[in-house]
């Protein structure tokens, strides 16, 4: 099969758009939430201007992060679906880490690890937004019981979450080309075919390969 010349569209403007207020947002509930994580994170505060403050903005941070997560993600459901391929993907894990992709399944637009990271995410933000809910004192009241528990699973989902987040991070940069495609929104050709074979024939079929 002949490659095409030019590059092939992976991210739509809004998606890019979407996905850096989610990283504006994120770090902003990240490091105000943090200060209130354990008495040596306090200093963190500063960012915020202060203890006051950080607590005061700290739930609208978290309620921003939700409304451009759930806005980006939602809309990619469809794409993020477990299939047969992603399965053999996942065990094959071996090979991914070792880049012997050839060895590997054709990958849709995501591979596994991806559609994995999306499911962990939407978890993760659903309990965040509802322990959050139950621990916002200034605005809610709950038994004492409930608000401590729900510390404790906000405490979690936040850790699993910035985890996650620095694991996507560490293989977008592993994977050259990727931090690139969401600035730009493309992507070569090339890059398509090793990482996105299945992805990549399926935008040839629909003449989705055109210069951008």
């Amino acid at each position: 099969m002949a490659e095409p010349t030019g590059e092939i569209k992976r991210h739509t403007v809004l998606d890019r758009i979407l996905h850096w207020m989610l990283v504006i947002a994120f770090f902003a509930a990240v490091v105000s939430g943090f200060a209130f994580f354990h008495p040596a994170l306090f200093p963190l505060s500063a960012f915020s201007g202060g203890g006051p403050w950080s607590a005061l903005l700290h739930p609208f941070f978290g309620l921003a992060m939700m409304l451009f997560f759930f806005w980006f993600a939602i809309p990619h459901w469809r794409v993020n679906l477990i299939g047969k391929r992603d399965i053999q993907w996942l065990k094959q894990f071996v090979d991914v880490i070792t880049h012997n992709e050839e060895a590997l399944p054709e990958q849709d637009k995501y591979n596994a690890g991806q559609k994995m990271l999306y499911y962990i995410l939407m978890l993760c933000m659903i309990g965040l937004l509802v322990t959050g809910f139950l621990i916002w004192r200034h605005y809610f009241t709950f038994p004492v019981g409930v608000v401590r528990l729900s510390l404790l699973l906000h405490a979690l989902a936040a850790f699993v979450l910035v985890a996650s987040v620095i694991g996507h991070i560490s293989f977008a940069v592993w994977v050259k080309g990727s931090i690139r495609s969401m600035f730009k929104g493309t992507v070569t050709p090339g890059w398509a075919w090793k990482h996105h074979r299945h992805w990549f024939r399926e935008k040839i079929k629909k003449g989705g390969a055109s210069v951008h």
